[in-house]
This record gives C-alpha cells, sequence and structure tokens, in this order.
C-alpha cells in the first residue's frame, strides 16, 4: 500500500474550517475506498467538485466477446495496431473476464479533457512514449519501464511529451496493490521484497488550477461513460493528504529473485489485484547450480490462465515473439519452452527479457476483433519444426 504523504496546504485538524484569503471556505472531499474503512486520502478544494453545469450520456461500456472454440494458446501481434487518437481513444481491449480487462493503447494526440474511471483500479504500463499524469493529486511524469497505478476515482489525463506512446492497459474491479507477502503487519515492505518505498515515486508537483471556463470530465461507472461539464477547472486542489493517490513504480527498479535451481513465476510478481496477479520479467542471472536448467520447466495452469506481455529483449523460452506481442495460456493446458529452448538455456549465465505476465484466478474471454492480430499458428508452434 502506499505510504502517506501530503502535499500542498491543508488545515491543522481535518474536518475543521479551513479558509481562502478573502475568508471562503476550502470544500474538503473524502476520497475513499469500501465506504469509509478503507485506504483514502483527503483534498480541499477551491471549488465545490459537486456543482456540475451539464452531464450527458456518451456511450455503454461493453466488450463483445467471440464464441468459445477449441480451447487454445493464442498470439496476438499488438506491435503493429494503428496509432490514433488520444488516451482514451486509443485504447483497444483484446481480453477480459469480471475481475480485470487486458490492451493496448497507442496515443498520439493530447486529451482536450479528464477522465474518472468510477468502476476500479488501473494500471498503465509504459513500454514507449515520455509524458506526465495530470491528476487532482499533482503532476507525475512517467518514462519507458514505469507502471502507473491509477485509483478508482482519480480525475486524471494523460499528457504526452512524445509524439506518440505505447501502453499496455489494465482495467481492474479492484485495488491493485504489492502483494501482502512483501509488507509487514503495518504495511512496510520488508527487507526481503524486491522493491521497497524509495522506488514508489509519488505526485510530483501540486499546481491549483482556479481558472473557470468550460471543462468537460468523462467517467466511466455503472457500464457507462458520462461527460460532466464544469465551469472551473477539475484540478482545483490547494492540497490533500493520505494514502490514495496515483503512483509510479519502474520495472527497472523491480530487484529480481533468483536461485541455484529454476524459481517459479510467483518471486516475479509485482502487484495483486482481486483473481489476478502481475509480475515482472526483467533482466536477471540465471540458476547457478552446475546441472541446472534455466529454461522453465513445463507447467499446466490448473486455476489460471497466464498472459504474457512482451516489452524487449530475448525472451528465453520462446520463438516467434516479438515486442508487443501478447501471449494466453489458458487454464487446462500444459505449456512450457518451445522445442529446443531448453537445451539452448543449458549453460547460459543471465536473460536480458523483459515482460509483464498477469495471471488470472478465472478464465479470460477474448474479446471480438482480437483475431485481426492474431498468429493463429501459435497453437501449433510445439511442434517440431
Amino acid at each position: 500500500m502506499p505510504h502517506y504523504i501530503k502535499m500542498g496546504r491543508i488545515p491543522h485538524k481535518r474536518h475543521t474550517q479551513f479558509r481562502k484569503e478573502d475568508g471562503g471556505l476550502y470544500y474538503e472531499q473524502l476520497m475513499g475506498t469500501k465506504g469509509f474503512s478503507g485506504i483514502q486520502s483527503l483534498i480541499y478544494h477551491v471549488n465545490q467538485p459537486t456543482q456540475v453545469k451539464k452531464a450527458e450520456k456518451i456511450c455503454d461500456v461493453q466488450y463483445e466477446y467471440e464464441e468459445k472454440g477449441a480451447l487454445q494458446h493464442r498470439h496476438f501481434l499488438t506491435k503493429d495496431i494503428q496509432a490514433g487518437g488520444d488516451f482514451l481513444e486509443a485504447r483497444r481491449i483484446y481480453l477480459a473476464n469480471d475481475d480485470v480487462a487486458i490492451g493496448v493503447a497507442r496515443p498520439n494526440k493530447q486529451m482536450k479533457y479528464f477522465y474518472r474511471n468510477g468502476e476500479g483500479d488501473e494500471m498503465l504500463f509504459v513500454h514507449e512514449g515520455s509524458g506526465k499524469i495530470e491528476s487532482i493529486f499533482g503532476e507525475l511524469s512517467f518514462v519507458p519501464g514505469d507502471y502507473l497505478v491509477i485509483p478508482i476515482g482519480t480525475t486524471y489525463r494523460v499528457v504526452l511529451e512524445s509524439d506518440e506512446a505505447r501502453f499496455l492497459v489494465l482495467e481492474s474491479n479492484s485495488a491493485i496493490v504489492p502483494p501482502k507477502r512483501y509488507r509487514n503487519e503495518f504495511g512496510q515492505y520488508l527487507e526481503n521484497s524486491p522493491f521497497c518505498e524509495r522506488d514508489i515515486r509519488t505526485p510530483e508537483k501540486l499546481e491549483t488550477k482556479d481558472e473557470k471556463g468550460e471543462y468537460e470530465v468523462r467517467v466511466r461507472a455503472q457500464g457507462m461513460i458520462t461527460s460532466y461539464m464544469y465551469d472551473f477547472h477539475p484540478l482545483d486542489a490547494v492540497g490533500w493528504d493520505g494514502c490514495l493517490y496515483p503512483y509510479a513504480f519502474s520495472i527497472h527498479d523491480f530487484e529480481p529473485i533468483t536461485g541455484r535451481v529454476h524459481q517459479p513465476p510467483p518471486v516475479h510478481q509485482t502487484f495483486e489485484g482481486y483473481n489476478y496477479v502481475i509480475c515482472s520479467f526483467v533482466p536477471r542471472l540465471y540458476d547457478y547450480h552446475p546441472e541446472a536448467i534455466p529454461a522453465p520447466y513445463v507447467h499446466s495452469n490448473v486455476e489460471s490462465d497466464e498472459v504474457l506481455y512482451y516489452a524487449d529483449g530475448d525472451f528465453m523460452s520462446r520463438r516467434g515473439i516479438e515486442e508487443g506481442s501478447i501471449t494466453l495460456h489458458p487454464s487446462g493446458l500444459p505449456h512450457g519452452p518451445h522445442p529446443g529452448k531448453i537445451e539452448e538455456s543449458i549453460g547460459k549465465k543471465e536473460t536480458s527479457e523483459l515482460a509483464v505476465m498477469i495471471d488470472t484466478f478465472r478464465p479470460l474471454r477474448v474479446v471480438k476483433g482480437a483475431h485481426i492480430i492474431e498468429d493463429s499458428r501459435y497453437m501449433s508452434s510445439w511442434m517440431p519444426s
């Protein structure tokens, strides 16, 4: 769980008078989860955040799935999907279930509005491009390799500082948190955790936008997106404090756990949500037992689907994979290294792969249209060549 921080100006005691220079009140907003018992922050606004000029439905958010066919391993090639639109418009979801949705976005335009997901947390993995998140909590910069965790209810927009960018996008119906086994009873990271608090980057700068005009916030809630128009800038916070806010963690700061023999995938775990986990495969030394086989052993996902997003390097157990590849290895089928990769790994000292893995504990469905970018030969790629 992110640690407590505060930014800007806040009163000495919560729920007490906090006045502007002209004597008027700043407006306090509690942003929390699980009613009043979960993680939360208190935000102080120049304007009342409930003051809306106009509300209009834009669209429903529903993912249409393929008809179920033979259960197979799948491979989707997202590298060359067309860039276009702002961050929200460019989002393409390929896999989903009731807990999580997984896709890719290649935006090449700036957002002219703000966005708020009122249905769950979001995680963006920055594959390419740079920029910043502008949110009610302040600015948070990003570069390739960053995980951006954006909690439910955060008003934000993505500002590109490159011509375009590429993100792996994860939409969660639950909180995205560090694994419990990495934290002590007080929430502090343990000494054997592969990262710690100093690796977490919190919002860097809070600038109060005390501006009048016409501003749009698009809110996702109850299965649809609604447009809300305000006559003031929505990022009007003068200060806030708490433990709920967007943060960044670089995959390059994940310290891999290695051993004398091959370690199982849970050693790569970085985050978890309800019914799924997120893991980071990073450059690391191989196993050092004199007879070790560095390539992973064949394993059966009898209780989970495995999704891998390949970001960089030579993924040691696969062939025919490229940057931006997404593989789905569904529960019920064994999978493992491609032919020759086990023998090829023996004697190697290290790997340079960079990938994000998402394991879900309920089956994923493939969204209609994903077949357009699918490598239809993937299921047979384990056959001897």
